[in-house]
């Protein structure tokens, strides 16, 4: 960075990884209301593939992606917060409405920076955000989990996949994962997933032989393609969450819910933002890490330069949990 200018990723429309290109830009400069944060790392999600492909609604281009980051304080002009406060920022428009995290600095509204106290490495820490608050988003509003419930997970290596079973096994459940990749059940067994499942599409037999009336509660992952396997694998009251789209495919074509739900099954849905991760979950999270009582799934750790690399490693989910970028 050289004066008043900053290295970010921008993305001038729909395209392959390499769309993704370093430009120097003008540092933003803060409104009230406003915060600018030194980005010290930042997380890839999902939706930040979504928005390169194009199949993201409500984005203008050219923009700087990226839903989440961390990183200290370097303007706060309405005082909502004091220079070199480490915080992390999420969801509420970044990457899309206006310009995200894929940047040396970002600018955006002080409601969605949440404060912390840790001295965790920057890579460790630009994991957690979007991912805990999906994760805990999903375990709680979504599937209200209660000690002792058995949790089904579509979509066990994802980043939200590890992160909410290892979520779910420290409030006390016992966790059926799923991959479609042999070679990753290792990833799965070592944050303590009680079952590690194979998935090649029908997943409900296979549940019910360990659960025979069916899971209690189920996270959904990967989509439309296996969320009627995924009810069809849970019990009578129990309850099944749709969060991701690992597949690309939202949409259930010609749904009839009378024929696609079984009966007392129950189906629900999660998205969340900054509001949904609240300060004291944060908190206590990062200090289960530092304690060495909690682990964060990370897959991989790039440099901005690599940021390439990066997307084409989580398109093709060449690794199991979170991808992360240093700045």
């Amino acid at each position: 960075m050289s004066g008043r200018t900053m290295r970010a990723v921008v993305l001038d429309g729909p395209g392959p990884a390499e769309a993704l290109v370093i430009r120097e830009r003008a540092i933003p400069t803060p409104r009230p209301g406003q915060v600018l944060i030194r980005v010290r790392a930042f997380g890839l999600n999902r939706s930040e593939l979504h928005t390169r492909l194009g199949l993201a609604e409500g984005v203008t281009f050219p923009r700087v992606p990226g839903i989440e980051a961390v990183g200290e304080v370097a303007d706060s002009p309405g005082g909502e917060f004091r220079a070199g406060q480490k915080v992390v920022t999420l969801m509420g428009g970044m990457g899309r409405v206006f310009d995200g995290g894929y940047a040396e600095y970002t600018c955006v509204p002080a409601r969605q920076v949440i404060s912390f106290d840790s001295d965790l490495p920057w890579s460790v820490i630009g994991a957690i955000p979007e991912m805990l608050q999906t994760a805990h988003g999903s375990l709680t509003i979504g599937l209200d989990i209660q000690p002792g419930q058995s949790l089904l997970i579509r979509g066990g290596t994802s980043s939200v996949g590890m992160a909410a079973a290892i979520l779910a096994k420290r409030r006390g459940l016992t966790v059926l994962a799923s991959t479609r990749d042999e070679a990753k059940r290792e990833a799965l067994d070592a944050i303590g997933v009680d079952h590690v499942l194979i998935d090649d599409g029908g997943l409900a037999a296979a549940v019910r032989r360990i659960v025979p009336d069916g899971v209690d509660a189920a996270l959904e992952l990967v989509g439309t393609p296996t969320l009627r396997d995924t009810l069809r694998a849970t019990r009578v009251h129990g309850t099944v969450c749709f969060t991701g789209m690992l597949s690309n495919q939202w949409t259930v074509p010609d749904f009839y819910p009378i024929d696609y739900i079984p009966r007392g099954v129950r189906l629900t849905s999660y998205t969340g933002g900054a509001a949904d991760l609240p300060g004291g979950v944060l908190q206590e999270f990062l200090q289960a890490v530092s304690d060495g009582t909690a682990t964060v799934p990370i897959g991989k750790v790039y440099t901005l330069d690599d940021i390439a690399q990066a997307h084409t490693d989580m398109e093709e989910s060449r690794t199991s949990g979170k991808l992360v970028v240093t700045t």
